[in-house]
C-alpha cells in the first residue's frame, strides 16, 4: 500500500480540479489516486502527462495485451509499485489474461507465457536497461512477428513506461492498492534479473 510521497500531495482544488477528481473517481473505483495530488504542484506537467496517456489509448495497431505486459514489465524492472498496481487494474478491467499479469514480475521463470510474449517483455527490459540492451535480432524479430506500425507503437508504450515509472520512483509514488479493489489476489514477487552481458 502507499507509503509517503518524497512530496507530499497537494490539495486539488478549483474547476479542474473538480473535473480531475470527478473523472478518477469514476475511472478508478471512486479513488484520486496519490499520484495526482503529488503532480498538482504543477499541473501543466501533470496535464502533460495525462494528455500523452489519454492519446496512447487510440493507439491500435499493437495488441493490448502486449502493450500491457510491456509497461507491467518495465515497472516491474524499474520498482514501480504504483504503475505495477495500476496496470494490474486496468489489465482486470480490460478483461485481458490475468494469470498471465500476475506472473509479470517473475515472467522468465513462469511458463506462463507464449515466445512473442517473452520476446515482447525482453525487449521491454532491455529499454530499460541503462544504458539500453536492445539488439538488432530483437527487433527483426519483432518486426516478423508485429510489423513496423505495432513495433513503432509498443516502443512508444515501453518509452512513455520508463517516463512515468522512473519519474514516481523517483518522486517516492508508490501503489494505491488498486488491484486490492478488483478483489484480485497479490501480484506474483519480482524475481532479480540477471546482469545482462
Amino acid at each position: 500500500m502507499a507509503g509517503t510521497p518524497r512530496i507530499p500531495a497537494a490539495e486539488i482544488t478549483g474547476f479542474k480540479g473538480a473535473l480531475i477528481k470527478r473523472f478518477a473517481k469514476r475511472a478508478l473505483d471512486g479513488r484520486v489516486p496519490t499520484s495526482i495530488g503529488v503532480y498538482w504542484h504543477n499541473q501543466k506537467v501533470l496535464m502533460s502527462m495525462s494528455d500523452i496517456g489519454s492519446r496512447m489509448k487510440k493507439w491500435n495497431t499493437c495488441a493490448e495485451q502486449l502493450k500491457s505486459f510491456a509497461h507491467m514489465a518495465v515497472a516491474s524492472q524499474v520498482g514501480c509499485s504504483w504503475c505495477l498496481d495500476f496496470n494490474y487494474f486496468e489489465a482486470h478491467n480490460k478483461e485481458l489474461d490475468m494469470v498471465k499479469a500476475r506472473e509479470i514480475p517473475r515472467w522468465r521463470e513462469s511458463d506462463a507465457f507464449s515466445a512473442l510474449e517473452r520476446e515482447v517483455m525482453a525487449y521491454a527490459e532491455a529499454m530499460t536497461s541503462t544504458e539500453p540492451t536492445v539488439t538488432d535480432s530483437m527487433v527483426a524479430s519483432l518486426r516478423t512477428h508485429l510489423g513496423d506500425p505495432a513495433l513503432v507503437e509498443l516502443t512508444g508504450v515501453i518509452a512513455f513506461a520508463n517516463f512515468t515509472t522512473r519519474a514516481n520512483i523517483a518522486l517516492g509514488i508508490e501503489s494505491d492498492g488498486f488491484s486490492a479493489t478488483c478483489g484480485l489476489p497479490p501480484l506474483a514477487e519480482r524475481t532479480a534479473v540477471a546482469a545482462q552481458p
